[in-house]
């Protein structure tokens, strides 16, 4: 290699005046704090695939760290990549990547290097991991302009081999190889790295310099070029082998448990409910004080909620200690045999719903998740304002939970099991802040109009969470996570969409 360079840390370099040049940095270890893909293959193998191929890959581990450190670094990543891709569809692959690895990415990404790497005008990543895996988040939420990976092999079906296009992983000289090919003679200004093997491309750059393996602290979240508002996945916490088996051995006793949880309480009265929550290990938090049940010939009131899990209407019910209705934009039948309140799903046809609605009220009370769809994170969608339209009787309900391991809600995965996930968490926390019942003046009856109580409603409780407001809808979440406009299709739409995967 001739005369070796001796390469700086990453803290002794400038971030002044780049806004003209060019840098090209490593991913693991460099730009993330981990030093280990792991995680990400995992989630890959969890969500794009199987239960199984995720067990698989983790008893895998102990093998292919072994040939990582002994053996070749090339051969325990092309084994890494065929247990997690090999036979997938390409479509989940990628819808994996856009969906469910960013937010497990963003709290991964390291401090120092991204003040160095945010600095540049262009900014390129070369890593070994799989392009298709990284590039989602590396583009969205990093501001890369071309991410130089490993390449997978697809069949004529749309599939994942499991096998790497030439030239192979790129690791070591191949890093090297990636980025003569790219720039030629123009070659990046700063080079980022922080392993021997980086080294091949950075003695190519202008400046290199090592990010060392000292522990810190990742960046926050909001530092980054866009927020995480939206993602998917069933997983809580970054599957690091420790983490995913732990999660693994909990599966078999979370299930049990859940399925106690769920089935001990559909009999029960509500007021008798919240007992056995505290004896099942349910945390449920009540705040505020919620109107008293509506007199004989008065219409119930409407309690208008934000939306966290499928399980809000339920858990609302039972910290009322009454029993109400509900209405859903989407819920399987299973789910509405099983659900221990009366509730309605919602045509998106306004006067049908509407109509729906009105009856629901002069039954009793009715609660109702304005923004259609959950939301993870601390971020609260547009309200619908149909509701505003058809009573003045409204009572904002602040809703926010905390699950530990699982998250009990899918955009792409069979929702039915909702409600398993949410209470297979060890300690699944509930919080519930009955607000004051907005006053005539507010109301449509006020003069006020329907998008204005909406609004009004939104801000309300995302002051009260400590949330923030968006514009963003159901569709919009859909169309990000699982590619579609977030109907539920019927049996024939279902039907068409199978004969065109066959053929």
């Amino acid at each position: 290699m001739g005369t070796q360079r001796h390469f700086r840390p990453v803290s002794e370099c400038s971030s002044e005046n780049r806004g003209n040049q060019t840098v090209a940095a490593d991913l693991d270890g460099t730009l993330l704090v981990s030093r280990s893909a792991f995680p990400y293959y995992m989630l890959v193998a969890l969500e794009a695939g199987s239960l199984l191929r995720a067990i698989i890959l983790l008893a895998s581990v102990p093998l292919l760290y072994f040939i990582y450190l002994f053996i070749s670094e090339s051969l325990a990543i092309k084994m890494f990549i065929y247990i997690a891709f090999a036979g997938l569809k390409i479509r989940e692959i990628e819808l994996v990547s856009r969906s469910v690895l960013p937010k497990f990415y963003a709290e991964d990404v390291h401090p120092e290097s991204w003040r160095v790497f945010n600095s540049f005008g262009k900014r390129y990543i070369i890593t070994a991991n799989p392009r298709i895996m990284v590039e989602p988040f590396l583009k969205t939420y990093m501001g890369a302009d071309k991410v130089l990976g490993t390449e997978l092999e697809v069949t004529k079906s749309g599939r994942a081999t499991g096998f790497v296009q030439k030239p192979g992983v790129l690791v070591g000289e191949k890093k090297k190889a990636a980025v003569l090919r790219e720039f030629g003679v123009n070659l990046p200004d700063v080079g980022l790295g922080d392993r021997d093997t980086d080294h091949d491309f950075m003695y190519l750059c202008k400046e290199g310099y090592m990010v060392p393996r000292t522990k810190c602290e990742p960046l926050p979240r909001n530092k980054l070029l866009s927020p995480i508002i939206f993602h998917e996945g069933r997983l809580v916490q970054r599957p690091t082998p420790v983490a995913a088996l732990l999660t693994f051995l909990w599966m078999p006793i979370g299930i049990i448990l859940s399925i106690i949880r769920v089935y001990l309480n559909i009999p029960l009265a509500e007021r008798i409910v919240r007992y056995t929550y505290k004896i099942l290990g349910i945390h449920l938090i009540v705040k505020g004080t919620p109107p008293p049940p509506p007199k004989k010939g008065q219409s119930g009131v409407l309690f208008v909620c934000n939306h966290r899990t499928v399980l809000d209407p339920v858990v609302t019910a039972v910290a009322l200690g009454r029993k109400i209705s509900c209405v859903t934009y989407s819920i399987s039948k299973f789910s509405e045999l099983i659900s221990p309140i009366k509730a309605v799903a919602l045509s998106r046809e306004r006067e049908k719903d509407a109509a729906n609605i009105k009856r629901l009220l002069e039954e009793g009370d009715l609660v109702i998740c304005a923004e259609g769809t959950t939301c993870r994170e601390p971020f609260l969608l547009r309200f619908s304002a149909l509701f505003a339209e058809l009573t003045d009787r409204i009572v904002p309900v602040a809703i926010n939970t905390k699950q530990s391991v699982f998250y009990g809600t899918s955009a792409r995965g069979y929702k039915f099991l909702d409600p398993y996930f949410v209470f297979m968490n060890p300690m699944p926390t509930y919080e519930i802040t009955f607000l004051n019942q907005l006053p005539t003046e507010l109301t449509c009856k006020g003069g006020k109009s329907p998008i204005e109580v909406a609004n009004y409603i939104q801000r309300v409780l995302a002051g009260t969470l400590g949330f923030e407001c968006t514009n963003l809808t159901r569709k919009d979440k859909y169309a990000i996570l699982a590619g579609t406009d977030g109907r539920v299709p019927s049996k024939k739409e279902k039907e068409k969409e199978n004969e065109k995967e066959k053929a």
